[in-house]
């Protein structure tokens, strides 16, 4: 089976359950945001997480993503970093512990990036994110090694910002013999950045994975006809339609796979990370574009009927079982 490396912003997930939501006005938070928090703020929020019960999980769209496919039996990697604390630590094992590969940089000025997540009583989710170490993964942080034995590498739009570390990654992975999967994370950084993203998809970017808002912000067209202009770039193109399922082409070849339905949706964070999971472990099993996009729609039909982006562990032989059958 092919093997997939993942790189991105490796940060931990702290959960805290809320009674009310008065804490939410207290740190200045606005209810359903992520907000981005200096140091201060943070020490701030630990003090509060302090005196109440909270849940550490791993984080980061490209590390919910490497998560989902390990707890399937793909062969996984990581390149993330992180600091020299327990969060850290945390984040190490939890990768070792799924059998992922941890190429885990540490930096020793910073403490490990940690996403503070408020859950409300109605389930709407309020992030103060502090970014830290792993906003400091850089070119010169990166080695050919990391890629070596790997057949994708896994990037998510998040890093994009960081130019020169991003073209280094792709120039050492594509030296290396891999294939570039592209996940585009964020219409507004699409739009920011849209020139470095039409230069990354056009030369170098063999998979891509957007949802209909970044697909638009993109090509400043409708899903189907964003599809159509993104998959003239590359390999393959996913457009990803929340309930309306998925649109997935590579070359002339073009299907439409339908959304698992779901009673109820607890926490969408996460579903775009394991509908990419799903679909790119089908890739390395080597099956066709559809069953490919029928095991993502599984694991985002699963993902958003919990709280966070992890999964009970039980649910995992059913998800097997189900992929077996499809």
């Amino acid at each position: 089976m092919d093997k997939i490396i993942g790189m991105g912003n490796a940060l931990v997930d702290v959960l805290a359950t809320l009674n009310d939501d008065h804490i939410l006005t207290e740190m200045e938070l606005p209810k359903g945001s992520m907000t981005l928090i200096d140091e201060m703020k943070l020490l701030i929020i630990n003090e509060c997480f302090s005196e109440m019960e909270t849940e550490l999980a791993t984080g980061g769209s490209a590390g919910n993503a490497i998560r989902g496919m390990a707890c399937l039996g793909a062969g996984t990697g990581f390149i993330g970093k992180v600091g020299n604390d327990a969060y850290g630590k945390f984040y190490r094992q939890s990768l070792l512990e799924r059998g992922t590969e941890a190429n885990l940089l540490v930096s020793s000025e910073l403490p490990s990036g940690v996403a503070s997540t408020f859950i409300s009583p109605d389930g709407e989710r309020t992030f103060g994110t502090y970014l830290g170490a792993a906003a400091t993964l850089k070119a010169e942080d990166l080695s050919r090694e990391m890629f070596k034995g790997y057949t994708y590498l896994f990037i998510e739009g998040y890093l994009v910002q960081d130019h020169d570390m991003i073209l280094r990654a792709i120039e050492l992975a594509k030296e290396a013999g891999l294939q570039i999967c592209l996940d585009m994370a964020s219409y507004n950084i699409v739009e920011q950045d849209h020139d470095f993203f039409s230069l990354l998809i056009n030369k170098y970017v063999d998979i891509v994975f957007a949802n209909e808002e970044e697909a638009k912000a993109f090509t400043g067209k409708e899903p189907e006809e964003a599809l159509d202009v993104i998959a003239k770039m590359c390999s393959i193109a996913i457009v990803k339609l929340g309930a309306r399922g998925s649109l997935i082409r590579k070359g002339t070849e073009e299907v439409h796979v339908h959304a698992v339905t779901v009673d109820r949706v607890i926490d969408t964070t996460g579903a775009g990370d394991y509908f990419a999971a799903g679909f790119l472990y089908g890739l390395t099993c080597g099956y066709s574009l559809e069953k490919c996009g029928k095991i993502g729609s599984i694991l985002s039909g699963s993902i958003i009927r919990v709280i966070g982006a992890e999964m009970p562990a039980e649910w995992w032989e059913d998800i097997k079982t189900r992929i077996s059958e499809l």
